[in-house]
Order: C-alpha cells, then sequence, then structure tokens
C-alpha cells in the first residue's frame, strides 16, 4: 500500500491496520498475554503483548501531545521530552512501565481510545495542515501521524501473527 498523500487516505490506512491489529490482539489466548516471548524494542530484550499494546498507547499519546502541542504553538521536543531519536529503545522501556498495571483488556480499551483521538485530530484538520507543509524535518504533520500510528500498527500485527504461530495459538 501506498504511503497516504491525503487525509482520506491516512484515515482510511490507520483504522484498517488497526482493526487488523485489534483482530491478532483479541486472538491473542489470555495465559499468553502477558509473557515475555516477542521480541522487544529495545536491543536483546523481549516483552509480552501486553508491553506491545502499551507501547503502542504510549506512542499514539505522544502523537497527541504533539498535535496538542502544535495546535497551542508551543514549542515539540521530538520524540519526546529527555529522549532522542537514538533512545527509542530507553522510552520503549518507559511505555511498558507506565501501563503496567493496566490487565489486558484496560490496555485495549486504552489504545482504543487512543487511536480514536488521534482519528478526530485528523477529522479536524485539513488536507493542507496534514500535507501542505513540512511539520518535522523533512515530514509533513500527515506523515509523522501515519509513522506513528498506521505503521507501527501494521508492524505489531506482524509481531502478532508470527508470535501466535510460534507458540501455536
Amino acid at each position: 500500500m501506498a504511503v497516504p498523500a491525503h487525509k482520506d487516505d491516512l484515515r482510511a490506512a490507520i483504522e484498517r491496520s488497526f482493526e487488523a491489529l485489534m483482530s491478532e490482539l483479541r486472538a491473542m489466548p489470555r495465559s499468553y498475554v502477558r509473557r515475555a516471548s516477542l521480541d522487544g524494542h529495545a536491543k536483546g530484550s523481549l516483552m509480552s503483548t501486553s508491553d506491545l499494546v502499551a507501547y503502542l498507547i504510549g506512542w499514539n499519546t505522544l502523537v497527541l501531545k504533539w498535535l496538542d502541542y502544535s495546535e497551542a504553538g508551543r514549542a515539540i521536543e521530538f520524540p519526546e521530552t529527555g529522549y532522542k531519536w537514538n533512545q527509542l529503545g530507553q522510552l520503549a522501556q518507559k511505555f511498558y512501565a507506565d501501563y503496567a498495571d493496566l490487565d489486558y483488556p484496560s490496555l485495549l480499551s486504552a489504545l482504543d481510545a487512543a487511536k480514536i483521538r488521534i482519528v478526530d485530530q485528523v477529522n479536524i484538520r485539513s488536507n493542507a495542515q496534514l500535507y501542505g507543509q513540512l511539520w518535522y524535518g523533512k515530514h509533513t504533520m500527515g506523515r509523522m501521524i501515519q509513522l506513528n500510528t498506521a505503521a507501527p500498527y501494521k508492524n505489531a500485527t506482524a509481531r502478532l501473527r508470527r508470535s501466535r504461530k510460534t507458540q501455536g495459538c
């Protein structure tokens, strides 16, 4: 699938990849969701399905923060305050810890709520706002949203499918 370059395509990519992800997450047996069996986001680490969901919630929350800051005219520290792009493994560990106390259904609910808020933010912006100018480096706002929502949803779906096959579930 082509990289979205229009608001409608972005919304469709988010929705399509999210539905595939949720299908995999719902299919995961509850006895496996806390088992560290997936390659983690830090080199040489493992994570659980619950950690993967926490990671996605963390990134979705960051996207919402970036959009809020942008709307308010505030400076955005990409990717997150206190983290640089070469520290994404550490940021992932923070996300795992941030949501470690939530049970699996609550994690899925939080992820769904964050995705809905992101789609709402896409809906209220014009195509020109999303794709008409560079927003971060060489990326438009729409591209940054896609890189941190639809793309990771698709990656997570593939990880989960591989994991379910290797674990026989």
